[in-house]
């Protein structure tokens, strides 16, 4: 049967989709927007915080455990993968079930699995607590972006995703800061059991302040077909970009894991267009707008986590930095996404999303491509001017490409376009490290037997030569041990300047995808479902 399901913001005789149906009006702190948004913000912290305090305790976590590098890698893997198969599914069950159930089942499981991790005494656990919470944070994200987009008004809703913006924003840059101080001062278990009180927290808000909202179209039944179709594609392609630094670029298997995802994504497409109740609507791309928004997600995601996944090994192998004071130098970037969201937000409800998206996205490219200038000696102003352009780019386009996915969306699939916005940002982000890691790795193999030749450094042979490259694409000085100090300083010089032309390399790419995502900003426009009615609440 051929799909009925419409993306209209009205019907003749019918209520507005973005009007919830058959809701109790919001009464004293339940459903008031603002308690609301301070809710959803403690859970979507938690979250978002997670994505990068975790790194920093990785070494003490292999010590501890005696986990090899590939097993530890999976710590981050694992997460990441559960996180982005599971997310627009996630956002159906919010759909289906309730945004104020799901949010709380994501609080809940998600500081269930955090503890769990601080009680593991093996890699093997650590690694799966790390798939639930992946799974438990997938049904959290999407329902807290439900829950501001039924909450409140069309007036106030851009200023609602630029305060959601900034506390993600902060949180995943001040998460190496807190793990570093966490790791150094406690013990690495201290960085999950952090999210057990947060998680409480969280929970005992949304008991008091959450109102359910369902939208009156709310679907009654499950696409079981389409879900494993598109979980199976997104598993192939973010695995595929995972593994492709490992496999190669041109290895069969990662063209085998790519090609097979494109068929599931191509079956999806087919199936979605038979079923009574898809899991995407496929009518919902038919809003160039959305479109627009979801590809420019992607786009900035490829441009600032691809991109500042070099400057973290920059600041710690090349400057030498520990862990706290490289967090310390990206404050600028932080502070400016904090400031910059909520502000991004009035000025989005005031002009609309067009002009700040694509002047964000301006002010990204010219980040990049200054910190494509970085060198040895560069001080710790000029990055700072680079960093903190970068958080002032970065802010209206969290917001704005936000806003115009889920405002572009009918009420009833408010859950569906959030998964859509993480999602694109978790492809994004696995895209641009994987592309800019090949852009750092091919750099590096074709600079460094050179730069080794031209400093007189004696040579080395191919699986010498292999070794050398794998530590110089993140920084590192391959000195063994009891080389000479003048040797040591020789191949410490030739290793920094080969990162360095890789990282420069990998920023002006990053720069290059953002100047065109400045004209996919200019395929966007205000979300038309928000504009056709409000939030139940009061503000």
């Amino acid at each position: 049967m051929t799909s009925q399901t419409t993306i209209d913001a009205t019907g003749p005789g019918d209520k507005s989709p973005s009007t919830p149906s058959d809701q109790p009006p919001a009464e004293g702190l339940r459903g008031h927007p603002w308690f609301t948004l301070i809710t959803v913000a403690v859970g979507v912290m938690m979250v978002a915080l997670d994505g990068t305090i975790v790194a920093i305790a990785n070494p003490a976590i292999a010590k501890d455990l005696g986990a090899t590098f590939a097993e530890v890698q999976w710590i981050t893997n694992a997460y990441f993968l559960a996180l982005a198969v599971s997310l627009i599914t996630a956002g159906k069950l919010g759909d289906r079930f309730g945004h104020r159930q799901t949010f709380l089942i994501g609080v809940v499981g998600f500081a269930a699995a955090s503890g769990a991790i601080g009680l593991s005494d093996s890699i093997a656990l650590v690694v799966t607590f790390r798939v639930l919470q992946g799974l438990f944070g997938a049904l959290l994200m999407p329902a807290a972006l439900g829950l501001l987009r039924a909450t409140f008004p069309a007036e106030k809703l851009n200023m609602a995703i630029g305060i959601w913006g900034m506390v993600i924003g902060a949180s995943t840059a001040g998460g190496p800061i807190l793990g570093g101080v966490l790791v150094e001062h406690v013990n690495w278990q201290s960085v999950f059991f952090i999210n057990v009180p947060v998680g409480v927290l969280a929970v005992a808000l949304g008991a008091v302040m959450l109102l359910d909202h369902r939208a009156e179209n709310a679907p009654r039944s499950f696409d079981v077909l389409g879900i494993a179709l598109l979980s199976g594609a997104m598993f192939c392609l973010v695995w595929a970009l995972i593994k492709a630094p490992e496999w190669g670029w041109g290895d069969g298997l990662t063209w085998t894991f790519i090609g097979v995802s494109g068929l599931l994504f191509a079956g999806f497409a087919v199936w979605e267009n038979f079923v009574s109740e898809p899991l995407i609507p496929l009518g919902l791309f038919r809003s160039v707008p959305l479109s627009a928004g979801v590809v420019l997600m992607v786009m900035m995601a490829i441009a600032f986590m691809g991109g500042l996944f070099f400057v973290t090994f920059y600041l710690q192998n090349v400057h030498g930095m520990s862990p706290i004071d490289a967090g310390l130098h990206l404050l600028p970037l932080t502070g400016m996404m904090i400031v910059g969201s909520p502000l991004a937000g009035a000025m989005i409800t005031k002009v609309g999303p067009r002009i700040p998206l694509a002047g964000g996205m301006v002010c990204v490219a010219v980040a990049m491509f200054g910190m494509s200038t970085l060198e040895k000696g560069t001080g710790s102003l000029a990055m700072s001017v680079w960093f903190a352009l970068l958080g002032l780019g970065l802010a209206p386009v969290m917001v704005g490409a936000t806003e115009v996915i889920v405002g572009n969306a009918p009420m009833e699939l408010s859950g569906v376009a959030g998964g859509l916005q993480q999602a694109a940002m978790q492809i994004g982000g696995s895209l641009g490290t994987a592309v800019l890691g090949a852009v750092m790795a091919s750099k590096v193999d074709s600079d460094l037997a050179g730069n080794w030749t031209g400093a007189g450094l004696p040579a080395l042979t191919p699986d010498q030569l292999g070794q050398a490259s794998e530590a110089v694409q993140v920084g590192v000085a391959p000195v063994a041990k009891g080389t000479p100090p003048e040797i040591a300083a020789k191949i410490t010089d030739v290793a920094h300047d080969t990162f360095i032309s890789g990282m420069s390399l990998a920023s002006l790419v990053a720069a290059g995808v953002a100047a065109v995502a400045v004209f996919v900003a200019l395929f966007t426009k205000r979300g038309e479902n928000a504009e056709a009615g409000g939030g139940v609440g009061h503000i």
